[in-house]
């Protein structure tokens, strides 16, 4: 549901109240929307009141130029996740019981520039509740909005970019909110650090910065480079990680797969690292397309989310 607009209100309300309204909203619209929890988690543990994570789900696939199905993305996330352990074993922890919410989905497809101003608008929104935001699309796109609302909350931002594509063009079949564009604007105005990139345009080269991106090639067989991008990050970092990232062997089931890709223990040891070394203030997970009967890489997603949930909560710096 898009917009979550607040109601007309007097001058006698206070940011603080308009704030309890909005909260009040999103309660409301999540019963009246009835989805299923993550992790099918018990019911109190997914209160938008008392929970920590916010899920906010942005089913936009507008712009991909060929594979489609990243608007299905949501719901094989979700089924996914509920055939999914609770416990993880590598942090000791069972991370749901911080409570993870799920919000109304952003629902906006007229264009690029109404996503855009849409997804902005209630990212700002949502940071104003200081609980840990998450998103999951829907095409690359959705990330433009989300990055220019955080980097005007964390002045000092940095953007990691896991990703098979450079996705640095100014502008791509008439629209600079295209998924091609993703990280053109986050290029000009935040610390952006991109990883495994193997497949770009020539006229990326220009917008590109080549001491903090990490080619998929060069990393393979090393993990010096582990150490080397996070040294490049200020404190606070966003990650954005679009799904092509990973080899096509383990992540088909995307827009635009490209062999060479990363595997599941590299990227994971990574992740750790960043979470362990910076402040990670939320995330973005973009790109799943479904494919019909084949559940391995819904459920390799849902187990990313997850993984990124137990080291925000057990693993982070203090």
């Amino acid at each position: 549901m898009l917009g979550l607009k607040l109601p007309n209100t007097n001058k006698k309300f206070n940011c603080l109240g308009l704030r309890t309204v909005f909260y009040e909203i999103l309660e409301i619209l999540a019963i009246m929307t009835d989805k299923h929890s993550f992790g099918g988690i018990e019911s109190k543990y997914t209160k938008f009141s008392t929970a920590s994570v916010l899920l906010q789900s942005i089913p936009y696939d507008g712009t991909s130029t060929w594979g489609k199905g990243a608007d299905s993305a949501f719901e094989a996330f979700i089924e996914a996740s509920e055939n999914m352990e609770l416990y993880d074993i590598e942090t000791d922890s069972e991370v749901y019981k911080k409570g993870i919410h799920i919000l109304p989905e952003i629902d906006e497809i007229k264009s690029p520039e109404k996503v855009y101003s849409a997804v902005y608008n209630q990212t700002k929104k949502l940071l104003e509740t200081d609980k840990f935001l998450t998103f999951l699309g829907g095409e690359h796109s959705i990330s433009i909005g989300i990055i220019d609302a955080f980097k005007e909350r964390y002045k000092n931002l940095t953007v990691l970019q896991l990703d098979a594509h450079a996705d640095l063009r100014k502008s791509y079949n008439g629209s600079e909110f295209n998924h091609a564009c993703a990280m053109h604007r986050a290029s000009r105005s935040t610390n952006l650090i991109q990883v495994g990139i193997r497949s770009m345009d020539i006229s990326e080269k220009q917008y590109m910065d080549y001491d903090k991106c990490f080619f998929a090639q060069e990393i393979l067989d090393n993990t010096l480079w582990m150490d080397e991008s996070i040294e490049l990050m200020t404190d606070a970092v966003y990650i954005s990680i679009d799904l092509d990232v990973f080899d096509l062997s383990i992540m088909p089931s995307t827009g635009t797969p490209e062999p060479g890709g990363l595997d599941w223990n590299v990227i994971i040891k990574y992740l750790r690292k960043v979470f362990d070394e910076k402040r990670v203030v939320g995330f973005d997970i973009v790109e799943f397309a479904p494919i019909k009967e084949l559940r391995a890489p819904g459920f390799l997603i849902s187990k990313l989310y997850y993984k990124l949930l137990s080291y925000k909560y057990y693993v982070e710096k203090g």
